[in-house]
Protein backbone atom coordinates (compact mmCIF):
# COMPACT_ATOMS: atom_id res chain seq x y z
CA UNK A 1 0.00 0.00 0.00
CA UNK A 2 3.10 2.53 0.54
CA UNK A 3 4.64 1.82 -2.72
CA UNK A 4 0.92 3.05 -4.33
CA UNK A 5 1.14 6.15 -1.92
CA UNK A 6 4.45 6.85 -3.09
CA UNK A 7 3.57 6.59 -7.07
CA UNK A 8 0.19 8.26 -6.26
CA UNK A 9 2.33 11.40 -4.89
CA UNK A 10 5.34 10.87 -8.01
CA UNK A 11 2.40 11.76 -10.58
CA UNK A 12 0.68 14.23 -8.67
CA UNK A 13 4.30 15.71 -8.25
CA UNK A 14 4.97 15.13 -12.34
CA UNK A 15 1.66 16.51 -13.35
CA UNK A 16 2.04 20.27 -11.19
CA UNK A 17 5.29 20.52 -12.38
CA UNK A 18 3.45 20.37 -15.75
CA UNK A 19 0.97 23.22 -15.09
CA UNK A 20 3.96 25.48 -14.01
CA UNK A 21 5.32 25.00 -17.20
CA UNK A 22 2.40 23.86 -19.67
CA UNK A 23 -0.30 27.02 -19.35
CA UNK A 24 -0.52 30.13 -21.41
CA UNK A 25 0.79 32.75 -18.41
CA UNK A 26 0.50 36.36 -18.69
CA UNK A 27 4.31 36.97 -19.90
CA UNK A 28 3.44 34.98 -22.50
CA UNK A 29 0.19 36.31 -24.08
CA UNK A 30 -0.19 39.08 -21.98
CA UNK A 31 0.04 42.66 -24.03
CA UNK A 32 1.16 46.05 -23.04
CA UNK A 33 4.10 44.63 -21.28
CA UNK A 34 7.06 46.54 -20.20
CA UNK A 35 10.18 45.67 -21.37
CA UNK A 36 12.62 43.83 -19.07
CA UNK A 37 15.92 41.54 -18.78
CA UNK A 38 13.47 39.05 -17.30
CA UNK A 39 10.86 39.17 -20.05
CA UNK A 40 13.34 39.92 -22.99
CA UNK A 41 10.39 41.93 -24.62
CA UNK A 42 11.84 44.17 -27.31
CA UNK A 43 11.81 47.80 -27.20
CA UNK A 44 10.53 49.87 -30.11
CA UNK A 45 11.55 53.58 -30.98
CA UNK A 46 8.22 56.18 -31.49
CA UNK A 47 7.99 56.82 -34.75
CA UNK A 48 6.80 60.37 -35.76
CA UNK A 49 6.75 59.71 -39.87
CA UNK A 50 3.41 58.07 -39.68
CA UNK A 51 1.89 59.21 -42.83
CA UNK A 52 -1.40 59.14 -44.31
CA UNK A 53 -1.90 56.86 -47.08
CA UNK A 54 -1.67 57.65 -50.63
CA UNK A 55 -3.81 55.53 -53.47
CA UNK A 56 -2.42 53.26 -55.69
CA UNK A 57 -2.80 51.62 -58.90
CA UNK A 58 -5.38 49.39 -58.80
CA UNK A 59 -7.13 51.09 -55.58
CA UNK A 60 -11.06 51.86 -55.40
CA UNK A 61 -11.96 55.22 -55.47
CA UNK A 62 -15.73 56.52 -55.09
CA UNK A 63 -17.24 60.26 -55.09
CA UNK A 64 -20.11 62.04 -54.23
CA UNK A 65 -21.11 65.37 -56.27
CA UNK A 66 -22.98 68.29 -54.56
CA UNK A 67 -23.90 71.13 -57.15
CA UNK A 68 -27.31 73.37 -57.24
CA UNK A 69 -26.88 72.97 -61.40
CA UNK A 70 -30.34 71.16 -62.39
CA UNK A 71 -29.08 70.32 -65.73
CA UNK A 72 -26.67 68.09 -64.41
CA UNK A 73 -29.36 66.43 -62.23
CA UNK A 74 -31.60 65.98 -65.43
CA UNK A 75 -28.64 64.18 -67.65
CA UNK A 76 -27.92 61.94 -64.53
CA UNK A 77 -31.67 60.86 -64.27
CA UNK A 78 -32.04 62.39 -61.07
CA UNK A 79 -34.47 65.27 -59.59
CA UNK A 80 -32.81 66.02 -57.18
CA UNK A 81 -30.91 69.23 -58.01
CA UNK A 82 -28.48 69.12 -54.60
CA UNK A 83 -26.72 65.93 -53.69
CA UNK A 84 -25.73 63.83 -56.49
CA UNK A 85 -24.07 60.67 -55.74
CA UNK A 86 -22.37 57.48 -57.29
CA UNK A 87 -22.50 54.28 -56.00
CA UNK A 88 -20.20 52.65 -58.40
CA UNK A 89 -16.46 52.83 -57.39
CA UNK A 90 -13.87 53.96 -60.29
CA UNK A 91 -10.43 51.73 -60.42
CA UNK A 92 -7.25 53.65 -60.46
CA UNK A 93 -5.70 52.49 -63.38
CA UNK A 94 -1.88 51.66 -64.77
CA UNK A 95 -1.48 55.11 -65.36
CA UNK A 96 -2.43 56.71 -62.14
CA UNK A 97 -5.74 58.15 -63.33
CA UNK A 98 -9.18 57.24 -62.33
CA UNK A 99 -12.06 58.25 -65.32
CA UNK A 100 -15.06 60.10 -63.88
CA UNK A 101 -18.02 61.61 -65.82
CA UNK A 102 -17.54 64.50 -67.53
CA UNK A 103 -14.36 64.79 -66.80
CA UNK A 104 -10.96 63.98 -68.22
CA UNK A 105 -8.47 61.16 -67.02
CA UNK A 106 -7.39 62.66 -63.24
CA UNK A 107 -4.08 61.55 -62.13
CA UNK A 108 -4.27 60.72 -58.26
CA UNK A 109 -1.95 57.73 -57.88
CA UNK A 110 0.38 59.01 -55.00
CA UNK A 111 -1.63 61.62 -53.73
CA UNK A 112 -3.77 61.75 -50.07
CA UNK A 113 -7.53 61.38 -50.10
CA UNK A 114 -7.47 64.67 -49.07
CA UNK A 115 -5.64 65.99 -51.78
CA UNK A 116 -7.41 63.77 -54.54
CA UNK A 117 -10.71 65.33 -53.40
CA UNK A 118 -8.97 68.78 -53.73
CA UNK A 119 -8.00 67.71 -57.42
CA UNK A 120 -11.01 66.21 -58.62
CA UNK A 121 -12.95 69.27 -56.91
CA UNK A 122 -10.65 71.40 -58.83
CA UNK A 123 -11.31 70.00 -62.46
CA UNK A 124 -15.26 69.62 -61.59
CA UNK A 125 -15.62 73.38 -60.85
CA UNK A 126 -13.88 74.01 -64.69
CA UNK A 127 -17.55 72.89 -65.89
CA UNK A 128 -19.97 73.28 -62.52
CA UNK A 129 -18.75 76.28 -60.49
CA UNK A 130 -20.43 75.51 -57.41
CA UNK A 131 -19.44 71.85 -57.21
CA UNK A 132 -18.19 70.20 -54.25
CA UNK A 133 -17.21 66.78 -54.02
CA UNK A 134 -16.31 64.41 -51.32
CA UNK A 135 -14.03 61.59 -51.95
CA UNK A 136 -13.37 57.96 -50.03
CA UNK A 137 -11.44 54.86 -50.68
CA UNK A 138 -13.68 52.14 -51.17
CA UNK A 139 -10.86 49.08 -50.48
CA UNK A 140 -10.86 50.45 -47.44
CA UNK A 141 -9.86 46.87 -45.96
CA UNK A 142 -7.37 44.71 -44.25
CA UNK A 143 -6.59 40.80 -44.01
CA UNK A 144 -5.79 38.80 -41.21
CA UNK A 145 -4.89 35.22 -41.08
CA UNK A 146 -2.96 32.71 -39.25
CA UNK A 147 -3.64 31.99 -35.50
CA UNK A 148 -6.93 34.51 -35.22
CA UNK A 149 -9.87 34.34 -36.74
CA UNK A 150 -9.04 34.96 -40.51
CA UNK A 151 -10.99 37.62 -43.02
CA UNK A 152 -11.06 40.62 -44.67
CA UNK A 153 -12.12 43.59 -42.56
CA UNK A 154 -13.16 46.72 -42.88
CA UNK A 155 -10.77 50.14 -41.96
CA UNK A 156 -13.65 52.51 -40.28
CA UNK A 157 -11.56 55.20 -38.97
CA UNK A 158 -8.53 57.54 -39.43
CA UNK A 159 -4.98 55.88 -37.84
CA UNK A 160 -6.43 52.48 -36.67
CA UNK A 161 -4.26 50.53 -34.99
CA UNK A 162 -2.90 47.08 -34.71
CA UNK A 163 -4.53 46.61 -31.90
CA UNK A 164 -8.07 47.82 -32.87
CA UNK A 165 -7.37 45.49 -35.75
CA UNK A 166 -7.07 42.33 -34.25
CA UNK A 167 -10.08 43.59 -31.61
CA UNK A 168 -12.19 43.26 -34.51
CA UNK A 169 -10.93 39.70 -35.39
CA UNK A 170 -11.85 38.54 -31.70
CA UNK A 171 -8.21 38.92 -30.56
CA UNK A 172 -5.42 36.48 -31.08
CA UNK A 173 -6.03 32.61 -29.72
CA UNK A 174 -3.84 31.77 -27.16
CA UNK A 175 -1.59 29.69 -29.32
CA UNK A 176 -0.44 32.25 -31.62
CA UNK A 177 3.30 33.51 -31.71
CA UNK A 178 2.80 37.22 -30.19
CA UNK A 179 6.33 37.60 -30.52
CA UNK A 180 6.55 37.07 -34.26
CA UNK A 181 3.43 39.05 -35.83
CA UNK A 182 3.76 39.95 -39.36
CA UNK A 183 2.44 43.08 -41.36
CA UNK A 184 2.44 41.99 -45.08
CA UNK A 185 2.56 45.76 -46.54
CA UNK A 186 2.60 46.67 -50.45
CA UNK A 187 4.97 49.18 -51.10
CA UNK A 188 4.52 51.70 -53.99
CA UNK A 189 6.68 51.03 -57.15
CA UNK A 190 7.78 47.64 -55.85
CA UNK A 191 6.33 44.18 -56.79
CA UNK A 192 8.11 43.14 -53.59
CA UNK A 193 6.00 43.91 -50.16
CA UNK A 194 7.48 45.44 -47.32
CA UNK A 195 7.02 42.77 -43.83
CA UNK A 196 7.26 44.22 -40.46
CA UNK A 197 8.11 41.35 -37.54
CA UNK A 198 7.47 42.35 -34.17
CA UNK A 199 6.50 41.55 -30.35
CA UNK A 200 2.97 43.15 -29.76
CA UNK A 201 3.49 41.95 -26.29
CA UNK A 202 5.23 45.37 -25.54
CA UNK A 203 3.71 48.41 -24.64
CA UNK A 204 6.77 50.32 -26.29
CA UNK A 205 4.85 49.33 -30.02
CA UNK A 206 2.60 52.30 -29.10
CA UNK A 207 3.35 55.17 -31.75
CA UNK A 208 6.20 53.11 -33.18
CA UNK A 209 6.17 52.42 -36.79
CA UNK A 210 4.38 49.05 -36.05
CA UNK A 211 1.20 50.96 -34.74
CA UNK A 212 -0.99 51.82 -37.60
CA UNK A 213 -2.68 50.22 -40.22
CA UNK A 214 -2.91 50.73 -43.56
CA UNK A 215 -5.30 49.75 -46.44
CA UNK A 216 -4.45 46.33 -48.02
CA UNK A 217 -1.96 45.35 -44.70
CA UNK A 218 -2.37 41.53 -44.29
CA UNK A 219 -2.01 40.55 -40.76
CA UNK A 220 -0.43 37.56 -40.42
CA UNK A 221 -0.04 35.63 -36.95
CA UNK A 222 2.14 32.19 -36.79
CA UNK A 223 1.13 29.19 -34.29
CA UNK A 224 3.62 29.10 -31.54
CA UNK A 225 6.15 25.84 -32.08
CA UNK A 226 5.15 24.23 -28.28
CA UNK A 227 1.26 25.05 -28.83
CA UNK A 228 1.02 21.30 -28.72
CA UNK A 229 2.12 21.29 -25.01
CA UNK A 230 -0.10 24.09 -23.92
CA UNK A 231 -3.34 24.19 -22.40
CA UNK A 232 -5.53 27.62 -22.43
CA UNK A 233 -6.27 27.71 -18.97
CA UNK A 234 -5.24 26.41 -15.47
CA UNK A 235 -8.54 24.46 -15.45
CA UNK A 236 -8.21 22.50 -18.05
CA UNK A 237 -4.89 21.16 -16.10
CA UNK A 238 -7.17 20.56 -13.04
CA UNK A 239 -9.22 18.43 -14.84
CA UNK A 240 -6.27 16.38 -16.24
CA UNK A 241 -5.30 15.72 -13.19
CA UNK A 242 -8.15 14.74 -11.49
CA UNK A 243 -9.01 12.24 -14.29
CA UNK A 244 -5.31 11.05 -14.39
CA UNK A 245 -4.99 10.65 -10.48
CA UNK A 246 -8.19 8.79 -10.54
CA UNK A 247 -7.30 6.49 -13.38
CA UNK A 248 -4.47 5.45 -11.43
CA UNK A 249 -6.13 4.79 -8.48
CA UNK A 250 -8.61 2.65 -10.33
CA UNK A 251 -5.58 0.98 -11.42
CA UNK A 252 -3.64 0.29 -8.37
CA UNK A 253 -6.68 -0.84 -6.70
CA UNK A 254 -7.30 -3.03 -9.04
CA UNK A 255 -3.35 -4.65 -9.06
CA UNK A 256 -3.72 -4.83 -5.27
CA UNK A 257 -6.77 -7.00 -5.18
CA UNK A 258 -5.07 -9.02 -7.93
CA UNK A 259 -2.01 -9.76 -5.71
CA UNK A 260 -4.33 -10.54 -3.09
Amino acid sequence: MSKTRHMMQLLVVLLASVVLTGCYGHRVIGLLQEPTKQNKIPTYEKDSTHEEYRIRVNDEIIYRLITMDETISKILGTNESVNTQYANSYRVYDDGTIDLPFLKPVHVEGLTVQEAQDTVRAAFKEIIPDADVKIALYNKTFTVIGDIRSGEYYIYKENMNIFEALAMTGDLLDSGDRKHVRIIRPKPDSDQPEILDFDIRSNTIIDSKYYYIYPNDVIYVARTKDSFVKLASYTGFLGLITSSVSLLISVLNYSTTLSK
